[in-house]
């Protein structure tokens, strides 16, 4: 039997559950949970805002964790182990999309929290696939978010060809932002921060943004016309979208990784004219996976974490529901 911590309902207060996960696939591997991360998508898991939640629902993406046990067919990977995983936890590996390396786009890709059991737990099972040995210099304790904030700003960098001489926007400075901007900056971009706290543009500075500009001042936005060769978004809100159209230069790009409530207002003739484009990505495959935790060891990328115990994870989603976090919290295992 696995203990995890489970909501009974939507937006209902945490208990603690016992599950049998049944039988060792061949290619499973089973974790012992060190830590997960809390994201912002946990939240909308438990208030069911997607309209996909199953409950009791124990959400949990971003696990860092020991291997105990490995299935029959697993040669990579062994017990005791240290390694990551995110949003998925498992796909066919025979689908066009897995045999040309984007196993994260699989038509019968598993979601770790989605239908079964996630990572607020003592333990859990994945296909070891999507289990990533954590490289030397990349410290367990703070690397769970990487496993899916930091994947899902680290992969549309490699997908849309981001060149190291590229000016790159990145809007919010958050859970995600916070790694955008250390990733683009150790890429070699110019990093520009759009962000309307001040105290996260001193923090966004010392993270590796070279300029700053108030997302909030249509005037700041007007002044930024024609600049950008990518634009990422990382919120979840509706912004000025066609400032920010405006903002990208020829063959510029606005790409998103945030899930705003509407739709993003495109007109055809803001695209046309300079061959602009919009566009979004999933989080990434486990080789995209692999290599970002290599980039991070070699030029010292973590996340900012505050850490918290994960028997107070209801105290940690207030925390989260209210935009406190800097930038990403860590609910350490305590199951005694």
């Amino acid at each position: 039997m696995i203990r995890a911590w489970s909501a009974p309902s939507a937006g209902a207060k945490f208990e603690q559950i016992s599950y049998d996960p049944g039988p060792m696939k061949g290619d499973d591997v089973e974790i012992d949970v060190m830590a997960c991360g809390l994201c912002h998508s946990d939240l909308s898991l438990w208030a069911d805002e997607w309209g996909i939640s199953q409950y009791p629902l124990t959400p949990g993406h971003e696990v860092v964790g020991k291997i105990t046990q490995v299935g029959d067919n697993v040669t990579h990977l062994k017990p005791g182990d240290t390694v990551g995983v995110g949003w998925f936890s498992r796909s066919c590996l025979t689908c066009d999309p897995c045999m040309h390396g984007d196993h994260n786009m699989c038509g019968s890709v598993e979601q770790i929290a989605v239908g079964r059991h996630g990572g607020f737990a003592e333990k859990v099972r994945v296909q070891a696939s999507w289990a990533n040995k954590l490289p030397d210099g990349v410290k367990p304790e703070d690397a769970g978010p990487l496993f899916c904030g930091g994947i899902t700003v680290f992969n549309p960098i490699v997908q849309m060809g981001v060149k190291p001489t590229d000016k790159v926007g990145v809007v919010g400075i958050g859970g995600l932002g916070h790694l955008a901007v250390q990733f683009l900056n150790a890429w070699g971009c110019e990093v520009t921060a759009f962000t309307s706290t001040g105290a996260k543009a001193e923090e966004a500075k010392k993270l590796g943004a070279h300029r700053i500009v108030d997302s909030r001042s249509e005037e700041a936005l007007q002044a930024e016309a024609g600049r950008f060769d990518f634009i990422l978004t990382t919120v979840a809100v509706d912004l000025n979208w066609q400032l920010y159209l405006n903002a990208l230069g020829p063959r510029g790009r606005l790409h998103t990784v945030g899930i705003p409530p509407n739709a993003i207002p495109a007109h055809a003739f803001q695209l046309l004219s300079n061959q602009r484009s919009v566009s979004g990505s999933p989080l990434g495959s486990p080789a995209t996976i692999r290599d970002m935790l290599d980039f991070c060891a070699r030029h010292d990328i973590s996340p900012m974490v505050e850490r918290m115990p994960m028997s107070q994870i209801d105290a940690a989603m207030d925390k989260l529901k209210n935009g406190s976090p800097r930038y990403r919290i860590v609910l350490d295992n305590d199951f005694s």
